[in-house]
């Protein structure tokens, strides 16, 4: 347990936090640092084949060793950390023999995290925890499934018993920024499959997630001195106001669960000339994906012919639910859920709320579920991982690899 720990701190400690605002991959210059880091320790485990391509992409090969053939199998996690809470000089602390009650956090700022608003911490008591000290994120995602994925590959190294076909291993950047994907090579990859170790609490197997579009609503105003603006001034803080109000109210993030979607805008930056509101738009069903786009449209119409054509609204689509992609080959969830199984684990399958580099790899061609790494309250200052729910992860990527080759033994 302790290999899991120090490995996992030694790259939370690494900030990797990517930039929505850079069009260069990867979208910070900080990424390489994992990723060169990740080269190095790969080598020095016995992996083969390690590379990291010019756009920061690391690929690495645990060889075959059984003598039947067996479909090439991939697991992934993403370097890069979210920019949408500080990520900077993180400070994890470590917390043994969690007793279920309140840790303080920082306790100069009063930062506390309590079961009492996070229940999820009551299923962890007497675990080892690993949290934040209240003033940045962690990066348990996605940095708790890189230490999984580096630490099964090593168990299987140091265990040649345990029989398996090729491995392949990719460790990605800007994935929460929606890029992840975005510049990956299927074909080097070379993989029949693969899984995306990215979920959050133990036993999650996820093949279906959000179709998602990302929105961006610039709008102009007409600025006059107030004390003579009657009929002519246009404030486009007002107008964002409006457009914003203009949306079904329950239809937003902390109103909807399961399957149900939403819109959500996460930035406003303006003043009375110039207002630009960012969001996204979220939705399990297509249909229903396409209808809230429409509804954007319709409201942008709307403000335009009272307005004088103040909005644009620009909306890109980011990636789709993998459902379509991952039914033709069923089995691979059959295999994941099995391994959780043998593990003494109980799956839990569920819609994703959000998405992977896993569903845009789904559409390139690599089916591609998601099995959890165990974090949670992922994106800010009371993020925090059990050091278990990590170990219980390396043991399913072992077993995984273990029933792929068994299924295809003659």
């Amino acid at each position: 347990m302790q290999n899991i720990i120090d490995r996992f701190i030694s790259y939370v400690t690494i900030d990797t936090q990517s930039d929505p605002e850079s069009s260069s991959t990867p979208s910070t210059a900080k990424q390489w640092i994992l990723a060169n880091r990740l080269v190095e320790e790969l080598k020095g485990i016995g992996m083969q084949d390690v590379s990291v391509d010019e756009n920061g992409y690391v690929m690495a090969t645990l060889p075959s060793n059984v003598d039947h053939e067996v479909p090439v199998i991939g697991f992934i996690s993403h370097m890069d950390t979210s920019p949408d809470f500080n990520g900077t000089n993180v400070k994890p602390q470590i917390i043994e023999k969690y007793n279920g009650k309140d840790i303080v956090l920082n306790e100069e700022e009063n930062i506390v995290l309590s079961p009492r608003y996070f229940e999820d911490l009551l299923q962890y008591k007497g675990q080892t925890l690993i949290v934040t000290d209240g003033t940045t994120l962690l990066g348990a995602d996605d940095k708790a499934g890189i230490t999984e994925i580096v630490t099964a590959m090593e168990y299987l190294i140091d265990h040649p018993e345990i029989k398996h076909g090729k491995i392949r291993i990719a460790f990605t950047p800007d994935e929460e920024i929606g890029r992840g994907a975005g510049k990956f090579d299927v074909e080097k990859f070379g993989a029949e499959w693969a899984y995306t170790m990215d979920g959050s609490e133990v036993g999650e197997l996820e093949y279906e997630n959000f179709n998602a579009a990302g929105v961006k609503i610039r709008i102009r105003g007409k600025s006059v001195h107030p004390g003579y603006a009657k009929g002519k001034m246009i404030n486009s803080l007002l107008i964002a106001n409006k457009f914003a109000n203009m949306l079904p109210p329950n239809e937003i993030p902390q109103r909807t669960e399961g399957t149900e979607g939403f819109f959500h805008f996460y930035s406003i930056k303006g003043d009375i000339e110039n207002t630009v509101l960012e969001g996204i738009v979220r939705d399990h069903d297509f249909d229903k994906f396409e209808a809230r786009k429409e509804l954007l449209q319709k409201i942008t119409n709307e403000l335009n012919f009272k307005n004088g054509n103040a909005i644009t609204l620009e909306i890109n689509d980011q990636y789709y639910n993998m459902r379509e992609k991952i039914e033709p080959v069923f089995h691979i969830v059959e295999i994941a859920e099995q391994a959780m199984k043998d593990t003494g684990i109980a799956p839990i399958i569920k819609p994703i709320r959000g998405g992977t580099d896993g569903s845009q790899l789904s559409y390139m061609g690599l089916p591609c579920p998601n099995i959890f790494a165990g974090g949670h309250n992922f994106h800010g200052k009371y993020e925090y991982v059990p050091v278990q729910s990590m170990q219980k992860a390396v043991e399913i990527i072992v077993k995984i690899a273990e029933l792929t080759s068994d299924k295809y033994r003659e």
